[in-house]
């Protein structure tokens, strides 16, 4: 029977796959990472008061790379290049979902609105983050290998997405809410859909490294467009709602350091 803790099980316990998703995590938090020190440098000047938090954001995320790759030095494995097709924070920006690293190239400030359109694309794309990282702490939280790692990242990425809301519903009461619903709305929409093309492409390039048969394959890739069919109908939603988190001010402090790994 698949499920996701056999299957993850796979990937960690050979070294090629295991080089392959570290990779692929270390590219996608560090380019994180510099997306959001652009814009804590370019922030509208009249929301300055964010730049701190923005700045801690972008913090955690390089951390987060750093740990990824640390994984791999442990095992004596260098990084990968990541296939295009399984690029997340790529694909998503040539879907229009974010900012534009044209935009964050340039030594102009952001506008209201630009802060707006950040804040709401994190908001979806850290809902992502958090639900995977619930999952790997729930299946491999006490792993000796990864279980102190996917520890920190949990914890930060539930740092990130409180925020996301707390700043958001800020914004909704100051009287910008249609605008924020239809910003997270259309990132929802095309996040779920970039999420579904890169799970396929990442299971395909696993498959290849471990040489799963075809109907094991055939299994994934259903499954990958079952959910995508649910996210699609109805599972968006929980990307898009706004509740004030239990987490108050979650990134009013400096980034936690990352421990030897």
């Amino acid at each position: 029977m698949l499920t996701a803790k056999g299957l993850f099980q796979e990937i960690v316990d050979n070294d090629e796959s295991f080089q392959l998703f570290c990779s692929i995590a270390a590219s996608g938090e560090a380019q994180g990472g510099w997306e959001n020190g652009r814009i804590a440098a370019l922030v509208a000047p009249g929301m300055r008061d964010l730049a701190p938090k923005i700045t801690r954001h972008g913090a955690d995320e390089d951390k987060h790379g750093r740990i990824f790759n640390a994984l791999l030095r442990k095992r004596g494995l260098d990084p990968v290049p990541v296939p295009p097709e399984a690029d997340y924070t790529m694909l998503l920006e040539r879907r229009g979902i974010g900012l534009a690293h044209d935009k964050l190239r340039r030594d102009q400030p952001l506008s209201e609105e630009d802060i707006i359109v950040y804040l709401a694309h994190s908001r979806v794309t850290e809902q992502r983050a958090a639900d995977q990282m619930i999952m790997l702490v729930k299946y491999f939280g006490d792993h000796p290998e990864l279980g102190k790692a996917i520890r920190m990242i949990d914890n930060d990425e539930t740092n990130h997405l409180s925020y996301c809301h707390e700043e958001l519903l800020r914004l909704n009461d100051a009287g910008h809410g249609r605008l924020i619903q239809r910003i997270l709305r259309e990132s929802a929409l095309a996040e779920i859909q970039v999420y579904r093309d890169v799970s396929l492409a990442v299971m395909s390039h696993m498959g290849r490294i471990l040489r799963w048969p075809k109907a094991k394959a055939g299994a994934l890739a259903a499954g990958i467009h079952g959910m995508y069919a649910w996210e699609r109908g109805a599972g968006w939603h929980r990307m898009v709602d706004l509740k004030m988190p239990e987490r108050r001010d979650a990134l009013g402090g400096p980034a936690t350091p990352a421990p030897v790994f």
